[in-house]
């Protein structure tokens, strides 16, 4: 059984309903219509915020963030983040509230609504990390904290005293207990390490000339140069030592212990990518995980990404070089969002082969092009894998804390409901990219001094003609036609805008 957290009703209107989170999301908790949990519309909670706080999940780690309201939030009775008096909520929205992460047992107040935090953890051997079903836990104890399964008992005579393991960096071998965390199992790369993930990847390399089964999708390749770098690791341009094939080879390095089920969860998915074919999508060739270490062998685009050739331009592109660029995406996307996959989840848990994959991180950086002639071609690259990696827990807490990206090409619907993945929301995406390229400028106004996730909560894109006046007066309807999100986006597939756009162009 995986680890889960539960936040149970104690008091109020909604007492006794359990909310339960069994897997990596994010919600919004509030009186708004697209708050989950939703509280009640009433004078009893007349000082909550239409969106008054986020709860950022990987169970079993649970964090909570209040959103500058007026009368804050309360955990175990101690009020957080509440705004001074006299302070409006975009004055609010600018500072720089605590975040808190929550325990077992811990209680969040929301006017008269209270929730209590209850986490479970599964327990696992502490000699082969096998887990121990939750009825035989007292017989099987070792000592505080301690648990060891019948086979592990049957192989020491005698028991060694019982201590809790010494969990160690899969590279270096330091003690990083206190890093991870005693709750959490698996393989795992501390933090030092994952600072240098061209030495991760170079020792993978020279294990793999052994021809260790883990590691045969990178066997026979040569690092040349780095490509780019991420928050999740890094990108290279490796040659097949025997053909001569040129690949990029990307390195993701979770932030949590990788236990089996997250990396067969993982690699699962990565199925899905892999089975995509189609011209203005990056071709996946091959993935493998060892040592916590999750690598992957890609098509090589020879003229990096949109967001350089962005750069190399003066910081926009001219409509005649932007718009083929786009045209090539939404084909990608279209392709994508229809083309048969192996692995689709059900409620059940269960898998069967389905069709369609969203992208859910689409953005300049990750369309990728190769030289055709005096042009480009544009292909959509990492498709799905930033998904899957969030969906398996291995990015962490990804809309908290230090390591929170920066979302600025992702429509509301992904923040109001984390799980939502439909194609419309890749398409919001391109046209954001698309305004990018044109203007030099995101879609919406974010401020430094302004909370980003309620930026893209509260606030509208802004028409793109206003960010530069020369852009034809079609193509700017339609891009802000594209942008619309209320009551939903404004168009629902890759194939619909593309018509669209190539009707003013």
């Amino acid at each position: 059984m995986s680890a889960r957290v539960t936040l149970k009703v104690t008091q109020g209107k909604l007492r006794g309903q359990v909310f339960t989170f069994d897997e990596r999301t994010t919600c919004l908790v509030g009186r708004a219509e697209d708050c989950e949990p939703k509280l009640p519309n009433d004078q009893d909670h007349g000082t909550i915020s239409r969106h008054h706080c986020l709860l950022d999940i990987n169970p079993p780690d649970i964090r909570i963030r209040d959103f500058g309201s007026l009368n804050g939030t309360f955990v175990n009775g101690l009020k957080i983040g509440q705004r001074d008096q006299g302070r409006s909520p975009d004055d609010a929205a600018g500072a720089v509230f605590p975040e808190y992460d929550l325990k077992d047992g811990d209680t969040i107040g929301l006017g008269k609504t209270e929730f209590q935090v209850g986490i479970y953890v599964p327990t696992v051997c502490s000699s082969c990390s096998r887990e121990i079903p939750e009825e035989h836990r007292g017989e099987l104890k070792a000592g505080p904290g301690v648990y060891r399964c019948d086979a592990c008992r049957a192989r020491q005579t005698p028991q060694p005293a019982p201590t809790l393991p010494t969990k160690r960096c899969s590279k270096c071998g330091r003690d990083v207990s206190n890093e991870i965390g005693q709750h959490r199992h698996g393989e795992y790369v501390c933090v030092a390490c994952r600072a240098d993930p061209l030495q991760l990847i170079r020792q993978l390399l020279n294990q793999a000339k052994s021809g260790r089964s883990e590691l045969l999708a990178i066997k026979g390749y040569a690092i040349e140069r780095e490509l780019g770098r991420g928050g999740m690791g890094a990108v290279y341009l490796a040659r097949h030592e025997g053909s001569g094939e040129g690949v990029a080879l990307k390195v993701m390095l979770p932030q949590v212990a990788v236990d089996e089920g997250a990396t067969k969860t993982f690699l699962r998915e990565v199925e899905n990518t892999k089975a995509l074919h189609h011209a203005n999508v990056v071709q996946v060739r091959d993935a493998g995980c060892s040592h916590g270490t999750f690598f992957f062998t890609l098509e090589f685009c020879d003229a990096g990404s949109v967001d350089v050739l962005v750069r190399q331009r003066g910081g926009k592109l001219p409509l005649t070089e932007a718009a083929p660029l786009i045209l090539q995406t939404l084909d990608g996307l279209s392709y994508a969002h229809q083309a048969p996959i192996p692995y689709v989840k059900l409620r059940d848990g269960s898998v069967r082969p389905g069709r369609g994959l969203v992208h859910r991180d689409l953005k300049p950086q990750n369309i990728f092009l190769c030289r055709a002639g005096a042009g480009y071609t544009a292909k959509v690259g990492d498709f799905g894998l930033a998904k899957a990696f969030d969906t398996a827990g291995l990015s962490g807490q990804t809309r908290t804390g230090a390591r929170a990206g920066t979302p600025v090409f992702m429509p509301r619907q992904q923040v109001v409901n984390f799980k939502y993945a439909k194609p419309d929301v890749d398409v919001w995406a391109a046209a954001a990219s698309f305004y990018s390229m044109l203007t030099g400028c995101f879609a919406r106004d974010f401020r430094r001094d302004r909370d980003i996730w309620r930026t893209i909560l509260d606030m509208d894109p802004v028409p793109v003609r206003q960010r530069d006046p020369s852009i034809p007066k079609g193509v700017a309807e339609v891009i802000d036609v594209a942008l619309r999100e209320k009551p939903q986006i404004g168009f629902q597939t890759a194939a619909e805008f593309k018509r669209a756009l190539e009707g003013v162009l």
